[in-house]
C-alpha cells in the first residue's frame, strides 16, 4: 500500500505540474475576456427580450467564472427572465475549459462539448420561458415592476479591479491546481487500486444513477464541481451524459447569489430543481442515443 501511495503520489505531482503552465495561460486569457467583455456580455442579456435564452446560453460559455453570479443578480433586479437565467446556469462551464485544454483533449471534441451545452441551454431557456408565460396568462398574473440593481454590479465590478489581471491570474491557477491536484490523487489511486475498466463500469451500467449523481456533484456552489467532472471525463471513468449533466448543472457560484440576492427561497429552490432536471434528462438522451465525442 505506502508504495502504491507513493507511485500516486510522484504521477500525481508531475501531472499536476505539467498542466500549471496551461493553466496560466488559459487564466489569464479569462481574466483579461472577463474584464473586457463582462459588462458588454450583460448590457447584450438585458436588451435580448425574449431572445434572452439563446444571448444567455451563448454568452455563459464565455469563460469567466462571474457571468452566472451577474446573471443571478439580474434576474434578482427582474431585467432578465428566469429562462435566461437557467440558460446561463446550464451554458457555464467554470473550470471545464482549461482542464481540456490542459489535458490536451482534441479542439474539436471541446468545440462539440461548448455547442452541446449551447443547443440544450437554449432549448431549456426557451421551454422555461414558455412555461412561465403560459402560467401567467392563464392564471392572469401581471410581470413583476424592475427593482434596483446597480449595487450588485458595482460590487462585482469593484471586486475586479481590486483584484487585477496578473493577482486574479496567479490565485485562480493556484486555487484550481490544488484542486486538481487532490481530486487526481483520489482517481489515480482508485484507478490503480480498483481498476479502470471496474469503476467505469459502475457508471456505465447504470446511465440513469448516473446522471444523477453527476448532477448533483455540479450542484455544489465551487469550482471543484466542474474540476471533478471534466477529470472523470478525461479519465474515462464517465460517459458523456453523466459528463454533459454535471457541466450543464453546474452553474459555479451563480446558485449562492441566486439566493443571496432574490429573497425568494421557493422561486430559487424551482429554479435549482428546473436546471438539475433539464442537466439530467438532456444527459441521459445522449446515452440513449450513445452520443460519443
Amino acid at each position: 500500500m505506502a508504495e502504491l501511495l507513493w507511485e500516486v503520489f510522484k504521477e500525481t505531482t508531475i501531472d499536476t505540474l505539467k498542466v500549471i503552465p496551461v493553466l496560466l495561460i488559459a487564466y489569464g486569457l479569462m481574466e483579461v475576456i472577463g474584464h473586457k467583455a463582462g459588462e458588454r456580455a450583460k448590457a447584450l442579456v438585458k436588451k435580448s427580450g425574449r431572445f434572452g435564452p439563446l444571448y444567455g446560453a451563448v454568452l455563459g460559455t464565455v469563460p469567466q467564472c462571474g457571468f452566472s453570479a451577474g446573471a443571478s443578480g439580474l434576474y434578482a433586479g427582474r431585467v432578465i427572465t428566469v429562462g435566461t437565467l437557467i440558460a446561463v446556469f446550464l451554458s457555464t462551464s467554470d473550470e471545464m475549459l482549461p482542464i481540456l485544454l490542459s489535458e490536451n483533449v482534441p479542439i474539436g471534441t471541446i468545440g462539440k462539448i461548448l455547442g452541446l451545452k449551447v443547443f440544450f441551454a437554449a432549448l431549456a431557456g426557451f421551454i422555461t420561458d414558455f412555461g412561465v408565460r403560459l402560467f401567467r396568462k392563464r392564471h392572469q398574473k401581471p410581470l413583476e415592476e424592475p427593482i434596483n440593481i446597480h449595487h450588485v454590479c458595482e460590487h462585482d465590478a469593484a471586486h475586479k479591479e481590486e483584484d487585477g489581471i496578473l493577482k486574479s491570474t496567479l490565485l485562480h491557477t493556484v486555487k484550481i491546481a490544488g484542486f486538481l491536484y487532490v481530486i487526481s490523487f483520489v482517481l489515480t489511486f482508485l484507478l490503480d487500486f480498483v481498476g479502470e475498466e471496474r469503476l467505469s463500469a459502475l457508471f456505465i451500467s447504470t446511465p440513469v444513477v448516473a446522471e444523477l449523481i453527476a448532477g448533483l456533484i455540479g450542484l455544489i456552489p465551487n469550482c471543484a464541481a466542474s474540476v471533478v467532472i471534466t477529470q472523470l471525463y478525461v479519465e474515462g471513468i464517465i460517459g458523456v451524459g453523466p459528463m454533459m449533466t454535471g457541466l450543464l448543472v453546474g452553474a459555479g457560484i451563480g446558485i449562492l447569489v441566486l439566493f443571496k440576492e432574490h429573497d425568494n427561497p421557493k422561486k430559487n429552490a424551482a429554479i435549482v430543481g428546473i436546471t438539475y432536471f433539464f442537466g439530467v434528462l438532456f444527459g441521459v438522451i445522449l446515452d440513449l442515443l450513445k452520443v460519443t465525442l
